[in-house]
Order: C-alpha cells, then sequence, then structure tokens
C-alpha cells in the first residue's frame, strides 16, 4: 500500500514570490516617478520657450498707456538721447486690463509702412525659398547620381561655403554683387540667396540615401535621366524638400544684415529690419506688428511639421 500512497504536493512550489511582486511594483513606483520628473520637467521648459510668444500675443491688445505704464522703464531715454539704467521693477502682464484693437487697426489700415515691409518680406523669401530648392534639387541629383574626384572636390567646396557664417562671406558677395551692378536693388538679396549652398547639401545627403538599384532598374527599363530625376527621385524625397523649404523659409525670413548692408532704400527693407527701428514712442504698435510678424512662419511651420520631422528622421524609405 505504501507504494500506492500518493506524495504530498509541496506548499512551497505554489506560494507566491512576494519578494518578485515587490520588485516589480518598486520598479514600476520608480519608472512612474521618473516620468513624472519628466514631465514637469517639459512643461516647464516649454512654459519657458513659449512664454515671450504668449507675452507678445497678449500685450497686442492691450491699451498704449498700460503698455507704457507696465514697461515704459526699459524704453526711458535721458537727455541726450542714450539709455538709462532701468531702477523700477518692470510688470510682466499676460492679461491686459481693457482689450484693444487699435494698435491692430493703427497697423493695417493707418500705417501703411508696416504692410508695405511685411510684403517686402514675403517678396524676398518667396523667390528664394523655391528657386534655391530648384537649384538645390538639380545640383543634388547630379551629386548623388553620379561620383567622382571632380565631383566629391566641388561638394567638399560646397560644405566649407555652408560652415562659413554669411558675415564672412558678405564682403565678397558685396564686392560681386557691385560689379554686377545690383546694389540697391532686390537681385541684390535674391542672388545670394538663391544659390545658397545650404540646401544642396542637406538634400545631397537626402539622396544619397535612395538606393542606387532604383536607378539601375530604372535604367534598363529604358528610362532617361530627367525621367529617374521626376518620376523616382523628387517623390521620394518629398519630406527632405519640405523640411529644408522650412528651414529656408524661416531664415530669410529673419535675415538683418543682408537688408542692411546690400539695400540703400529703407522703403524696401524687409519687416525684420523695420521691426528694430521703432521708437520708444510706438511700443505699442510693436506688439502688434511682432505678432503680424510671426503669424506666417508659424502657420508655415504648423502646417510643414510632419514633413520637417519626416525630412530629419528618413533613413531611406526604400528597401532593396
Amino acid at each position: 500500500m505504501g507504494i500506492f500512497r500518493k506524495k504530498k504536493k509541496s506548499r512551497r512550489k505554489y506560494e507566491p514570490d512576494y519578494r518578485r511582486y515587490d520588485a516589480i511594483s518598486d520598479r514600476k513606483r520608480a519608472e512612474s516617478r521618473q516620468t513624472f520628473r519628466r514631465t514637469v520637467a517639459a512643461v516647464f521648459f516649454a512654459f519657458l520657450f513659449l512664454m515671450p510668444t504668449v507675452l507678445t500675443f497678449t500685450n497686442s491688445f492691450m491699451t498704449s498707456s498700460e503698455i507704457s505704464a507696465n514697461y515704459g522703464s526699459i524704453f526711458a531715454t535721458n537727455t541726450s538721447g542714450g539709455k538709462v539704467y532701468v531702477s523700477e521693477t518692470v510688470n510682466l502682464k499676460f492679461i491686459p486690463d481693457m482689450v484693444t484693437f487699435s494698435q491692430y487697426a493703427t497697423v493695417l489700415f493707418k500705417s501703411p509702412e508696416y504692410l508695405m515691409k511685411f510684403w517686402n518680406s514675403v517678396i524676398y523669401v518667396v523667390p528664394i525659398v523655391v528657386f534655391q530648392l530648384l537649384v538645390a534639387s538639380l545640383a543634388s541629383f547630379g551629386f548623388a547620381r553620379y561620383r567622382g574626384k571632380v565631383k566629391q572636390l566641388i561638394f567638399f567646396l560646397y560644405i566649407i561655403l555652408m560652415l562659413m557664417p554669411y558675415q564672412v562671406t558678405l564682403v565678397p558677395n558685396f564686392m560681386v554683387l557691385s560689379r554686377l551692378g545690383i546694389i540697391g536693388t532686390r537681385w541684390a538679396i535674391w542672388l545670394p540667396g538663391i544659390f545658397s549652398p545650404f540646401a544642396v547639401y542637406m538634400l545631397t545627403k537626402y539622396m544619397r540615401r535612395i538606393p542606387y538599384s532604383l536607378y539601375e532598374a530604372a535604367s534598363i527599363d529604358g528610362a532617361g535621366e530627367w525621367q529617374i530625376f521626376s518620376s523616382i527621385c523628387m517623390p521620394i524625397c518629398k519630406g527632405g524638400l519640405a523640411s529644408i523649404a522650412i528651414l529656408i523659409f524661416i531664415d530669410y525670413w529673419n535675415m538683418v544684415e543682408q537688408p542692411l548692408i546690400l539695400l540703400d532704400n529703407e522703403e524696401m527693407y524687409p519687416l525684420s529690419v523695420f521691426l528694430s527701428r521703432i521708437n520708444a514712442q510706438e511700443i505699442s504698435l510693436a506688439f502688434a506688428v511682432a505678432v503680424i510678424y510671426m503669424v506666417l512662419p508659424m502657420l508655415f511651420f504648423l502646417y510643414g511639421e510632419e514633413y520637417l520631422v519626416e525630412g530629419i528622421l528618413y533613413q531611406g524609405g526604400v528597401k532593396e
């Protein structure tokens, strides 16, 4: 009978491992605390970055007297016209006491020079973005499609020019444009912008991620170079073109040195230059003009945000 006696099952085998559960719960609590700290840090830095924009937008609806009472000490001048030491506390106010649209009415209807400067910015930036992308697309296709020592040397020169700040190349640009006789015209802004090496470098790196077998397959099927460029390369580079367009637009929308050096007529200045010249008697208009100045870049960025991220994170979306 002892042979057929059932063995008692060990209870320890079925007892839960409380130490394991405690370790898992501790890890989850640590992860939740870490997530909370990261969220708080992200919200804090987001508030710091967004505060100037929100402050500009809300202050654009304040009256002139309220703005002068809050920020007048910053723009105070002495008898000789120089700046004075700010001894008073500046009041950063987000909610106006009385909402008014008088600043926008002045900017949009009573002072046409502000709108003229805004459209000057558009006239300068849009052709630069369009034609720089056109030139960069053709040049980048040549650099990515064909390899050789001469092309590598030319591309290396593009990199050197791109690494140089614009202030370094401003004097040679001025000399060349002066020889061409276009100083003081819009071409003095357009030509250096259209042939900037930045878009060529970025788009070449983007195109070189396209598998070379696609080019070979298209050539075997009888496609010409223009068909390969327009039907294969450009559709794949759509995200890269959009992201580069956003970066070019923001860069030239905020340009200051080029108009100051290359233009001799203040009526041709863009709004980016004109904003810095608003005097102390027009502090209230500065906020309204700044809001109008920010609308177009913000809409451009928000509309192309997905393309910008796609262009930065692209790692070659076509598998061989």
